[in-house]
């Protein structure tokens, strides 16, 4: 209810109205967009107390924050749903080494297909993104190789024990 409330607090002073006239959609996947003719994009995520909310003018943006569960059996869901390239890279990673790793992998990709607005439908081992902390990018995507071209990835600087990321459409929308 809060991030609600402020997210439409700053898309108001974005468009010089006030958070009453902010008419809020959501699109087939459940992507939320504004009604009407402009071209303020924004997204938003939510976890355990933190948001994340990123706003751009004219470009797909998608964010996801997660906190770093420990209960979470890192190898078992990246095989069910990392590429095997993501998999690799993943397998000779232990502890909280591993932990990071794969919440740094399932943010990018999250974020990713947050942009793309196909949530879910977009199947997360069709495309590849890097897994190590010094590189932040979408590597591969299937089955247009050029699409991982077109996007930019980057980590986002939150608290301890979680991850975020930001996916950026390089061109403006069509």
């Amino acid at each position: 209810m809060l991030t609600r409330g402020t997210l439409r607090l700053l898309l108001a002073g974005y468009l010089g109205s006030t958070p009453q006239h902010v008419r809020l959609r959501n699109a087939a996947n459940g992507k939320p967009f504004l009604e009407g003719e402009n071209d303020l994009c924004f997204n938003v995520s939510h976890t355990d107390g933190l948001a994340v909310l990123a706003f751009v003018r004219g470009l797909a943006i998608g964010v996801d924050i997660e906190q770093q569960s420990h209960k979470v059996e890192a190898k078992d869901l990246a095989e069910r749903f990392f590429s095997k390239r993501e998999r690799d890279d993943l397998k000779d990673l232990h502890g909280d080494e591993l932990r990071a790793a794969f919440w740094r992998c399932w943010t990018r990709k999250e974020a990713y297909i947050k942009a793309r607005g196909e949530g879910l439908s977009l199947p997360l081992h069709q495309f590849d993104v890097s897994v190590a902390q010094d590189e932040c990018r979408l590597l591969a995507t299937r089955p247009d190789p050029s699409e991982a071209g077109r996007w930019t990835l980057c980590d986002l600087a939150v608290c301890h024990g979680y991850a975020a990321a930001l996916a950026l459409a390089k061109t403006t929308e069509d």
